[in-house]
């Protein structure tokens, strides 16, 4: 189960880059449901999310770089490259910050994984995140490929 709000950002941290940061690519086999692929620094998996908004069913495969690369070849849409930074916010959670590149830049969005839905329910964002697009399934990585 994931269970996660995501946010635009306007402005990024002015320590960003005292953060790890992990380089990604991921793309789409399927959209309904998502079925994507994703290069996550040295690590590749397959990846299947049910519909769902803030809450959502997650399985992870790992597959072996051969099984990406052929797969890649596959997906529908365009092939989103991102830099991933882990913000800790405090002792149970982390922002993943997403800076987006090519097509998609200068998009940046932040997303907060969570334990429960009360967490989720009730997290106060940091100041320099802009509007909660949780609920938009336009922020959707799914959806951005196809755009």
């Amino acid at each position: 189960m994931e269970i996660e709000r995501k946010y635009l950002i306007s402005r990024l941290p002015e320590d960003l880059n005292s953060y790890p940061c992990r380089r990604i690519e991921q793309g789409y086999l399927n959209t309904e449901p998502v079925i994507r692929i994703r290069k996550d620094d040295d690590r590749y998996e397959l990846t299947y999310k049910s519909k769902g908004l803030m809450v959502r069913e997650e399985y992870n495969l790992p597959l072996s770089e051969d099984a990406y690369l052929h797969l890649r070849t596959k997906i529908d849409g365009k092939l989103i490259r991102k830099k991933r930074y882990l913000i800790p916010l405090d002792d149970a959670l982390t922002i993943e910050l997403d800076v987006f590149e090519g097509d998609l830049s200068p998009l940046v969005l932040a997303e907060v994984e969570f334990p429960d839905i009360d967490t989720a329910e009730a997290f106060l964002p940091p100041e320099w995140f802009g509007e909660d697009v949780t609920f938009s399934g336009q922020y959707h990585n799914s959806r951005l490929c196809l755009n």
